[in-house]
């Protein structure tokens, strides 16, 4: 398929002018909507797509380098990759924007590292989590879509008023200069989280649109629930076992015993295999939630906590996909 290369100019961190500028083509394009974007033409996939170290906790972006375009024709339409020093795909922007599209998302990145230590981190990817998972596939409604700003009084959603307040300052310090959605300020926070206490880099795509009410209740799943009850939930948000033992990993930060609450590892992974709990005696009784100790007692489950266990990398790369899914999934684009 035919693609015409642009080169784009080094990225200024020290805030300069970006010249010289480059002659953008008139085409002009549109944002996919939905879980499921249309696959990326043959020659380019997402590995192609803009990334950065969300570790970059001192936000002055690292070491970014030369951010080149592809525009490429597909389906019809235009498309453009962006390669760059920022964890985010941006699918079918208009090309001309590229250069704002670009500050904009390392203007998001800079203001959440400014707010998150490694203490907060768990609380963020909980606030992702509490978001996204409210997503029905049988309607495609909930997902990620900023409603959970208004479902803190909620049982399931207690402490996580804290993170919101956190994230507040961050949002308006970014919309002093760009808009930020909630939808993508939270899914950046928990990505971020993740890399920040030594977990994977996740890319993610910008341009999620927030709603205006709260999503319905009785959604997420349940901490009581037992391994049928969990998948069977999953299921009903497009996940599959593997995708949910992967997910669960995410308990490796946060207090709840799995090693240590500030370091993103596979450890979760080793302990729910010694199944700690077992033991009547000391605090060993409390490591961990119901639905933790419910997957480790199930066959399929324990197929992949088996393989994580021993294999950290594949964790980490999972857990990568299956945040991406989950922060994807009912989420509403912007269309520039």
């Amino acid at each position: 398929m035919a693609s015409t290369m642009l080169h784009l100019p080094p990225l200024d961190l020290a805030g300069g002018p970006l010249s010289p500028r480059p002659r953008w083509p008139t085409s002009t394009s549109r944002i996919s909507s939905g879980l499921h974007p249309k696959p990326f033409p043959a020659g380019c996939d997402r590995s192609d797509a803009a990334q950065v170290d969300p570790s970059d906790a001192d936000g002055d972006g690292g070491d970014a380098a030369t951010c080149t375009g592809k525009f490429l024709s597909s389906y019809g339409r235009r498309r453009l990759t962006l390669t760059l020093s920022l964890p985010f795909m941006f699918p079918q922007y208009h090309i001309a924007k590229a250069v704002d599209i670009r500050e904009e998302a390392l203007v998001i990145q800079n203001g959440v590292s400014s707010i998150m230590t490694k203490a907060k981190a768990a609380g963020m990817l909980r606030l992702a989590f509490h978001d996204a998972g409210t997503f029905d596939s049988d309607d495609n409604s909930g997902g990620m879509n900023g409603s959970i700003v208004y479902e803190l009084e909620r049982p399931e959603n207690v402490g996580l008023n804290k993170s919101i307040k956190v994230l507040t300052k961050a949002k308006m310090e970014i919309e002093k200069t760009h808009p930020v959605s909630w939808a993508d300020l939270i899914a950046v926070a928990g990505a971020q989280a993740v890399s920040f206490c030594g977990g994977p880099t996740i890319p993610l795509q910008l341009g999620r649109i927030d709603v205006r009410t709260p999503d319905p209740e009785g959604r997420l799943p349940e901490e009581t629930l037992d391994a049928s009850g969990l998948k069977d939930c999953f299921f009903k948000k497009g996940f599959s076992t593997q995708e949910l033992v992967a997910l669960s990993g995410a308990h490796t930060i946060g207090g709840k015993g799995f090693g240590s609450p500030v370091i993103f590892d596979n450890a979760y992974y080793k302990i729910l295999l010694e199944k700690p709990w077992a033991s009547s005696a000391g605090m060993s009784s409390m490591i961990g939630l119901p639905s933790d100790r419910a997957i480790a007692d199930d066959d399929e489950c324990l197929r992949w906590i088996k393989l994580y266990a021993v294999d950290q990398e594949k964790f980490f790369g999972d857990f990568k996909n299956a945040y991406i899914k989950l922060v994807n999934s009912g989420a509403s684009w912007k269309i520039v």
